[in-house]
């Protein structure tokens, strides 16, 4: 169960990653509140079936396209595709990104500017090309995910943490910019969520992952993708027109 905020009703809603985990929840979290749904992965096959699932949760449309969002000119091709489609995005929810481990004396210069491309340079260009329609329409809605991982120096990550702590940054100098266009700017570090890839990872790695993660957090149940979702509809909803620039830190009180 969560909030209905009318206010999200038919208002288009951009959200990358759309086709798996917290994506998949974020998409339907938004259907249940009637918008319409521009959708973004690079799983094609994802993608179809997280479509057919919105329009069974109550969008009011949807649309989706497969993108490598590292390839700056398709994100801005398919970012105009989708608004022609759907109408001018009043939301949109930088979500897509990937966890890849790998230590740091094995990061090569190639690795490291992939995964910058990954998990945060696509954030900063999908908001560029959102923003001058925002404005137009009268204002709207950027939501970035970060990470508690770099809170906690967590190890094996290095560039994934180095990226996600430019999320906290960009989210700032953006809210800065695109304030006065009327578009607020937020970023959500979520904590360990428990996700279909993060539960068969930890099962196959480590069985005793998730009980010495509890034990870090105040709260000692499980964190799930809704958790995030709820978050992000309060933060696209007029319900938190006078938050910007802010990140909130959803992680059961590990940091």
């Amino acid at each position: 169960m969560s909030a209905i905020y009318p206010d999200l009703e038919n208002l288009p809603v951009l959200i990358t990653g759309a086709a798996s985990g917290i994506g998949a929840s974020l998409t339907a979290h938004f259907a249940r509140q009637k918008a319409k749904l521009g959708l973004i992965d690079i799983n094609e096959a994802g993608l179809a079936q997280i479509a057919a699932d919105a329009k069974r949760e109550g969008a009011s449309a949807v649309a989706t396209l497969k993108i490598d969002l590292r390839d700056v000119a398709a994100l801005r091709k398919g970012i105009a595709d989708l608004a022609g489609t759907l109408g001018v995005f009043r939301v949109l929810i930088n979500n897509a990104g990937d966890d890849a481990r790998l230590a740091a004396d094995k990061v090569e210069p190639d690795y490291w500017d992939d995964r910058m491309a990954v998990n945060l340079r696509h954030q900063f260009f999908a908001a560029q090309a959102v923003a001058p329609g925002m404005q137009q329409a009268g204002g709207g809605s950027i939501v970035n995910l970060g990470s508690i991982s770099w809170m906690f120096g967590a190890p094996g990550l290095i560039a994934y943490t180095t990226a996600k702590s430019a999320v906290m940054g960009m989210t700032k100098s953006l809210a800065r910019e695109f304030g006065p266009m009327g578009i607020r700017v937020n970023s959500i570090a979520p904590g360990m969520i428990w996700t279909e890839k993060q539960t068969a990872r930890a099962r196959a790695d480590d069985p005793a992952k998730l009980a010495r993660y509890l034990e870090r957090q105040c709260i000692k149940e499980p964190l799930e993708p809704a958790d995030v979702s709820r978050l992000a509809l309060w933060l696209a909803s007029a319900e938190a027109r006078r938050a910007s620039g802010q990140t909130y830190v959803i992680d059961g009180g590990v940091v």
